[in-house]
């Protein structure tokens, strides 16, 4: 895969990050090569997906 960025001017003033996720790159700035790798420790039948229940209000 090729990416192409043209950078201008860039001004940083705050930054606030709620939360992280579990893959996730934060980068201000030039880099001149990205590599990311990930690892799946968790055996596939141990994955549960859905059925999605919503959360039931406190009231």
């Amino acid at each position: 895969m090729e990416f192409n960025v043209t950078n201008h001017q860039l001004c940083v003033g705050d930054i606030h990050i709620t939360g992280v996720a579990s893959s996730a790159l934060f980068l201000i700035g030039d880099v001149q090569t990205i590599q990311l790798s990930s690892a799946f420790d968790t055996p596939p039948e141990s994955l549960i997906v859905g059925p999605f229940v919503p959360l039931a209000p406190k009231g």
